[in-house]
């Protein structure tokens, strides 16, 4: 089941089901407004959805219209709860290495985490608004899930029940901003500004066997203007699965239906297959020759991030934007 957010005039949109094509969807307000009620209400609206999804795919869904990117928002257009991790560990030591940092032990062991800015998510061909190139505008392609409502203390075993729906992330960030924050002991703030999402968060059925119940195991597709940035397989070198980053989340709270679990930049040992953000390019220049030579994001660029099947087609639409001066 695919679900999407249409543009409607108000701040939340309306909930619709879209086709296993991307072609058609259907707007659902008989079952729930927003995706965010049905969150709330999932084991009672999940059997109702998966029907409309069905006869959409068998084109006998009554009002079914043409579906794209341009109709939709953020699957949650307001998150009460989006955090990201960097469960990619091998991209954060490439990235430390290249400002001579070493990186504690327990990165290994204990997921590195920051909470972002839910409050108001970018549509996937929303514009990344960019107040000053010199803040260092870079991109970073992610996977994450949404969650149902998760108790404190939630263990590994017991996370995957929760994990409802899948979507995709563009976790725009200010690199030049980030050094300065840091440097004060209190994590990002204004170094992570808006996030954009895929045009449809998907159930985990939707990817067959490439879902192992905590892993994609798919390449992750970023572009940067016509030319392919990177390809690294969202699968492989995740040194903490989806299950964990819940666990450790939901350690010392509880996480409400409606939260967006981020894994971080999707990175691979293999660095044949490119990156999914520049900074990641920038640090192996700087490995190798001593200073970076890839720029960053400037106004006029355009960026897209997509994952397909194994047969080709598109599962969570294109995350397509343009950097644009402000």
């Amino acid at each position: 089941m695919k679900l999407a957010t249409l543009r409607d005039g108000s701040r939340d949109g309306s909930l619709a089901v879209v086709s296993s094509d991307l072609g058609r969807a259907v707007a659902v307000p008989q079952i729930a407004k927003t995706l965010q009620a049905a969150l709330d209400a999932w084991q009672s609206v999940e059997p109702e959805l998966k029907r409309v999804a069905a006869a959409l795919d068998k084109g006998e869904a009554a009002g079914a219209v043409g579906f794209t990117a341009e109709a939709a928002l953020a699957p949650l257009p307001r998150a009460y709860q989006w955090i990201d991790a960097s469960a990619y560990v091998t991209h954060v030591e490439l990235v430390r290495k290249a400002r001579g940092a070493s990186m504690p032990e327990t990165f290994w062991t204990d997921p590195l985490f920051y909470q972002g800015a839910g409050d108001s998510n970018l549509a996937p061909t929303d514009p990344i608004g960019l107040r000053d190139p010199a803040w260092g505008c870079d991109f970073e392609g992610e996977v994450a899930v949404i969650t149902d409502d998760v108790p404190i203390g939630t263990t590994e075993a017991e996370a995957g029940r929760h994990i409802k729906l899948i979507l995709l992330v563009n976790d725009v960030t200010l690199r030049n901003l980030v050094p300065p924050e840091l440097a004060k002991g209190f994590g990002f703030f204004q170094s992570k500004p808006q996030t954009a999402f895929s045009p449809v968060a998907v159930t985990p059925d939707q990817l067959g066997d490439a879902w192992d119940g905590d892993r994609i195991h798919l390449p992750l597709i970023v572009h940067r203007g016509d030319t392919e940035f990177g390809h690294p397989n969202a699968g492989k070198d995740m040194v903490f699965g989806f299950r964990r980053l819940i666990e450790h989340a939901a350690r010392t709270r509880p996480l409400v239906a409606g939260t967006i679990l981020g894994a971080g930049t999707v990175s691979n040992v293999d660095r044949s297959v490119g990156s999914a953000c520049i900074a990641e390019q920038r640090a192996l220049e700087m490995i190798e020759a001593g200073e970076p030579r890839t720029p960053f994001l400037k106004a006029g660029e355009r960026v897209s991030i997509e994952m397909r099947d194994r047969a080709g087609a598109s599962i969570f639409g294109r995350i397509e934007q343009v950097v644009t001066a402000i």
